[in-house]
């Protein structure tokens, strides 16, 4: 028998994460409100909001769980051998020729089709 295990999650994550949406529709409805202000004190201040938000999710558990998870996908993609300029090259001049020449190939059944198709209804292509 498996049994389904879930943490329990602190009492207090809900309120964080009000109070992270709280902030969040806030900033939509001020910058909508002082739209006449200018565009360089908006922008700080919703930095300056988002940055707020981001730190108060990030003490939840779900926010602790996102940014270990970020971290792990960080050290993984810095484990990928990534390929030269030259391979890059060849490998996209490879697909552009296999395109072209599918291209060429579906363009041919294509232009058959029609034909036969035409030929057997009678009605000129």
């Amino acid at each position: 028998m498996s049994e389904k295990t879930e943490k329990q999650s602190n009492p207090l994550d809900m309120l964080k994460w009000l109070v992270v949406f709280a902030l969040l529709a806030g900033l939509v409805t001020a910058n909508t409100m002082y739209g006449e202000v200018s565009v360089l004190y908006r922008a700080l201040v919703a930095v300056a909001v988002v940055v707020i938000a981001g730190f108060i999710a990030a003490t939840t558990e779900k926010g602790s769980t996102f940014l270990n998870f970020a971290k792990e996908s960080r050290m993984e993609v810095r484990k990928v051998v990534w390929p030269t300029r030259q391979e890059a090259n060849q490998t996209t001049l490879i697909v552009l020729a296999a395109t072209l020449v599918m291209a060429l190939v579906l363009w041919g059944i294509d232009g058959i089709l029609v034909r036969l198709v035409s030929f057997v209804t009678g009605i000129g292509a």
